[in-house]
């Protein structure tokens, strides 16, 4: 079947089939062999992008920034201190100046009500950078990771040991459903999924299963990646003291890898890392470890975003 995703938004992979998450996937695989090979693109020649930052950021930032240039775009930095955005201006009047002025949008921040507005008032492609409920551009990393090492998607076994209701799980629990991959959460019954949103995925997941599973060790059976996160996400510093005693027992360590009784098993985070927190310096710098990849990954995937929505 033929996809055609030009002028499309990404925001969130709730609005795309898995033949079109194939289909960035398998783009930006093909991107990266050019890159590696030294064949420079100019599907983004002539083209303006705007990157909107609210929240800091290292990956994200650099992976649009690197894909633009390597596609003859011409990426423009805006932080929270140099727009008006959200101060004395709103994302409904942002949009539409911006719109005017650039070729596409990413916004990196807090509220996804802010990059639903940009899409609906820019008229240009708007990309999805994170906000406080999803991450998509981070999970076309993870799966595109995921096919290097495995070679296949559908009937993997991903679990996520950590907060199950931040955006990062969110985001996976979202791409697994729609991609046939078992999807297990581990986390403290405090921090378990959004009920709403479990729903709708266990609904979209016609051969796949999404499945909470408390205890870690349990959890963890079978894995083919094990996956976590900070434990205080970014805006959510106050809660520290708190969130580490809730999940003091939920960090991958060795006894957490040697549980899944795989010696085949990854281990993949999205960064930046905590090492001695989520994750143990000996898991973390071991041969399992993925996350450089995936962190290159980024720039790929976020390239075959861009070029398959504004791409001549």
């Amino acid at each position: 079947m033929a996809v055609n995703l030009r002028g499309r938004n990404f925001l969130t992979l709730m609005d795309f089939t898995s033949d079109e998450i194939d289909y960035l996937l398998t783009l930006a695989a093909d991107l990266k062999a050019k890159k590696r090979a030294g064949i420079r693109g100019n599907t983004l020649a002539g083209k303006n992008i705007a990157l909107i930052f609210e929240k800091s950021s290292t990956r994200t930032r650099c992976a649009f920034t690197v894909a633009c240039n390597d596609e003859g775009a011409f990426p423009e930095y805006l932080n929270k201190n140099d727009i008006q955005l959200g101060a004395k201006e709103d994302a409904k009047d942002t949009a539409r100046v911006l719109g005017r002025m650039f070729d596409g949008i990413e916004f990196r921040g807090f509220k996804q009500e802010t990059v639903e507005t940009l899409a609906k008032y820019s008229g240009v492609p708007v990309w999805n950078g994170l906000t406080d409920i999803d991450h998509p551009t981070q999970v076309l990393a993870d799966f595109l990771t995921l096919r290097e090492n495995f070679g296949k998607l559908r009937g993997l076994k991903l679990v996520y040991l950590g907060d199950g209701r931040n955006n990062m799980s969110n985001a996976l629990m979202i791409g697994c459903a729609k991609m046939g991959i078992d999807y297990v959460v581990s986390s403290p019954k405090e921090l378990e999924p959004d009920k709403n949103l479990l729903a709708k995925c266990r609904e979209i997941a016609k051969h796949s299963t999404i499945t909470i599973i408390n205890d870690p060790k349990e959890a963890v059976k079978g894995a083919d990646a094990i996956y976590t996160d900070v434990w205080v996400s970014m805006g959510e510093e106050a809660l520290k003291e708190e969130r580490y005693r809730l999940l003091g027992n939920w960090q991958v360590n060795t006894e957490i890898i040697n549980a899944t009784g795989k010696d085949t098993t990854i281990f993949l985070h999205c960064l930046p890392a905590v090492k001695g927190s989520e994750v143990t310096e000996e898991v973390f710098e071991s041969e399992r470890s993925k996350v450089f990849d995936e962190a290159e990954n980024r720039m790929h995937t976020i390239k075959a975003v861009m070029v398959a929505t504004l791409g001549a």
